[in-house]
Order: structure tokens, then C-alpha cells, then sequence
């Protein structure tokens, strides 16, 4: 059997965030998106469990 390969081209903003992610070693991020494309990463700084 033979693999199906395919390849998506990504725009520099879906690169960025990419990248963010994986420097990311740990926590959460909150990502908005507008029109198909991810505008913003905010990452969850506090959270507090009673």
C-alpha cells in the first residue's frame, strides 16, 4: 500500500501560529479566527480551581 501525501499551503499568519505552538511547552491559548484565518492567540495566564 502507498501513502496519499498531501500538501496544504499555509498563509504567514497560519505559519505563526504554528510556530507559537509548538514553542509552547505547556498551558492553554485561545485562538480567534475572522474569515478562515487566525487573527489573534491569547494565552490563558490564570486559572483558579476552588
Amino acid at each position: 500500500m502507498s501513502k496519499k501525501q498531501s500538501q496544504i499551503l499555509l498563509n504567514e499568519k497560519e505559519k505563526n501560529l504554528i510556530e507559537l505552538i509548538r514553542s509552547t511547552e505547556y498551558g492553554e491559548i485561545r485562538i480567534v479566527i475572522q474569515n478562515a484565518i487566525p487573527i489573534r492567540v491569547e494565552e490563558i495566564k490564570k486559572s483558579i480551581k476552588l
